[in-house]
């Protein structure tokens, strides 16, 4: 079964997956704050990894470079309510209450989970979507502002990332590519996280590396797999995604043409 989102309005969708497992390397637009209705998630940022699981509420924030791993569980699809927090709604938000002016700009991932207030707001979503009809904006509107009032009365340091409105400015390419090479996004993405046009991202990283991003790329996300084979003695199933390919095969056939050898050579005897 495909992915399918039933969407409430363009802000406010229900996501539901059956399938073995859904994955994506994703840079949002939007923040993003998603309760989880049944099924798991694990969320791999360049340092750390989340899990999620039924009654867990969570808050990427937007250009956050995350790859995302959705899987059923005990027989329930994986599926999520997804609530879009856009910058003009946000705008629009802050204009109307007193907060700090002097927010220190965060990009870190908040966990809110089961909490009454925010899972009732969330829940009260559902019986929407089995009702025919357009939904009415004023109605989302409400829903969106409930929600992030209820983030603000948890926790009010969640205004260094729902108040920043500021783009990504011009980073260090060496230190950005490093960090997150795992991720598989368009080079004109990665060029704006890191203040930079496609062609001058693309100079700046030949400069340096003497290679296309494509081939360095895959070469990094090589070497950490076989960190993760040989060090860490994971399986090459479990390492994989998580390093940045897509396919298995396709994996072992790149493992084996750089290092001579399968990845489950590595670990006979558990693969």
């Amino acid at each position: 079964m495909e992915h399918i989102s039933k969407y409430l309005t363009k802000e406010i969708k229900l996501s539901s997956y059956e399938d073995k497992l859904f994955k994506s390397d994703l840079m949002f637009d939007d923040h993003m704050l998603v309760w989880f209705i049944s099924g798991e998630t694990k969320i791999i940022q360049a340092d750390k990894t989340y899990h999620f699981q039924t009654g867990d509420i969570f808050l990427i924030p937007r250009n956050l470079l995350a790859t995302i791993i959705n899987y059923p569980k005990g027989g329930l699809p994986h599926q999520t309510v997804v609530m879009h927090l856009s910058a003009e709604r946000l705008k629009h938000f802050y204009e109307k209450v007193e907060f700090s002016q002097n927010i220190i700009p965060e990009q870190r991932l908040y966990r809110f989970s089961n909490h009454p207030l925010l899972q009732s707001c969330m829940a009260s979503l559902v019986p929407y979507f089995d009702v025919r009809g357009e939904f009415p904006e004023e109605i989302a509107s409400l829903k969106i502002t409930e929600a992030i009032s209820i983030l603000r009365s948890i926790d009010r340091s969640v205004d260094n990332v729902l108040a920043n409105f500021n783009e990504p400015g011009k980073v260090d390419l060496i230190g950005f590519m490093e960090k997150n090479f795992m991720f598989n996004l368009p080079l004109e993405k990665l060029g704006y996280l890191t203040g930079r046009s496609l062609s001058t991202f693309n100079r700046d990283f030949k400069k340096h590396y003497r290679t296309t991003p494509q081939k360095w790329m895959i070469d990094k996300r090589l070497e950490l797999a076989y960190y993760h084979l040989a060090e860490r003695k994971k399986k090459a199933k479990d390492v994989y995604l998580e390093v940045g390919f897509e396919d298995l095969s396709h994996f072992s056939f790149a493992f084996k043409k750089k290092y001579g050898i399968a990845p489950t050579q590595l670990r006979p005897v558990l693969d």
